[in-house]
């Protein structure tokens, strides 16, 4: 990105720069004025940057007269759709004029000037398909990474290039699933490639997705001696006795992929704000914040499990795609014959069991009674402290009873980073 004329060495550290922008202005106001035309008169636009982890284009960076949103940018998603948002949240390329003069502008606010992210944010941005790309007299097949509005951004299978498509007639997709799509035309807007026709059909194929499993780190022995199997004179419930026999496991935590987290500041989190959105009826809002980590990694478990808890209560149908994603992605991490424990006390095992928890339910719900059986079973083994009172969802699928239709029933709903229970 260039500049629009040269500044002395000095003046480029934040405070400095802070001093030369603001001179002779007084009050907020005046300084809010002041930095909008540093901008201006300094950063080219359109610039490339990321949002919770999102590419995006910044077209303009302005200011309203508001003086508590300060800074505003006007900024384009890959497929097209514009949207205005706090400045202060833009993440440029590191050592770009933009980078710098946002770490100034933060450094104003009394923020930190420099957000420590995750890998995923600053990766490379993908490149975008071109006409050499595929065939249009014949169906393409494509990985769908994010549903938004009548929209599906998508990677072409086998190669990292992106390309949006707008398809006909219904349609019902997940993030993760690979579609088959039927070309009708092709074009290009803000210089974005777009597709449109019909999506014939979907499947799930997690090893095309040419993901990089999440790692796992080893935290110590999981001994069922030291866990509560409940008092003496209590008899040991069946599903516990196999468990207890297998003797002593390795404990694992998994990887979480969340892009957008800052570690040092945990209300950072993007999950928990698209849970309060959706809290306070934002519910678009809150859909859009998901589908954008998963654009940005689909790895990130949470966004699929939260997706699957939205629509849980009115389509058990949709959800356990989800759900079934996630726990996909989740197990091509743990590999075949995976026989540790996913601690529910470590926090980042908590998005893949949810991922499992919901897809259950779903079985259940849906009267696939065996294999919601088979689920939970394996969840115990999992996580055998069972925070999640699968044990009691066991007995009654054993039992083959009705699933209990009440809104959100034995859906997990706590908070994905602060809670213990």
């Amino acid at each position: 990105m260039a500049t629009k004329r040269g500044r002395g060495k000095d003046s480029l550290e934040p405070d400095g720069l802070i001093d030369e922008i603001i001179v002779d202005a007084y009050g907020d106001d005046e300084q809010l004025w002041a930095f909008r035309q540093a901008f201006e008169d300094n950063v080219v636009v359109p610039a490339e940057a990321f949002v919770v982890g999102e590419p995006v284009t910044v077209m303009m960076i302005d200011y309203d007269g508001n003086e508590r949103r300060g800074l505003t940018a006007r900024c384009r998603r890959e497929e097209g759709s514009e949207q205005v948002i706090a400045a202060c949240d833009l993440i440029f390329p590191e050592g770009s004029a933009a980078a710098r003069y946002m770490a100034t502008y933060r450094t104003w606010l009394g923020i930190e000037p420099h957000p420590q992210v995750s890998l995923s944010i600053t990766r490379r941005r993908p490149q975008k398909a071109t006409e050499d790309d595929f065939d249009m007299t014949r169906d393409v097949e494509l990985i769908a990474v994010a549903v938004k509005g009548n929209a599906v951004s998508c990677r072409i299978a086998g190669k990292e290039r992106v390309i949006t498509i707008r398809p006909a007639g219904l349609w019902d997709v997940a993030p993760g699933e690979i579609i088959i799509v039927t070309p009708r035309k092709r074009w290009r807007y803000g210089g974005h490639p777009y597709l449109s026709g019909e999506i014939k059909a979907w499947r799930l194929d997690i090893a095309a997705l040419g993901l990089t499993p999440l790692k796992l780190k080893e935290t110590g022995m999981w001994d069922p001696k030291d866990h509560y199997w409940g008092e003496p004179d209590e008899p040991i419930e069946e599903w516990a006795k196999p468990i207890m026999s297998r003797g002593p496991r390795p404990e694992y935590e998994m990887e979480q992929a969340l892009p957008g987290e800052n570690p040092d500041d945990p209300d950072t989190d993007p999950i928990l704000e698209a849970a309060e959105l959706r809290e306070a009826g934002d519910s678009l809002g809150a859909h859009r914040m998901l589908m954008s980590l998963l654009a940005a990694d689909l790895r990130c478990l949470d966004a699929h499990a939260h997706l699957g808890n939205f629509v849980f209560d009115h389509s058990p149908e949709k959800a356990i795609r989800h759900y079934e994603v996630g726990v996909r992605i989740g197990e091509l991490s743990l590999g075949e014959g995976f026989n540790g424990v996913l601690h529910w006390g470590h926090i980042n095992n908590r998005p893949f069991l949810r991922c499992v928890h919901g897809y259950g339910l779903c079985l259940w719900r849906l009267g696939r009674l065996k294999e919601a059986e088979e689920v939970f079973t394996r969840m115990l083994w999992l996580n055998p402290t069972d925070n999640q009172g699968v044990r009691f969802l066991l007995g009654e699928v054993r039992e083959e009873k009705v699933w209990h239709d009440e809104p959100g029933s034995n859906l997990c709903h706590e908070k994905s980073r602060g809670s213990t229970g």
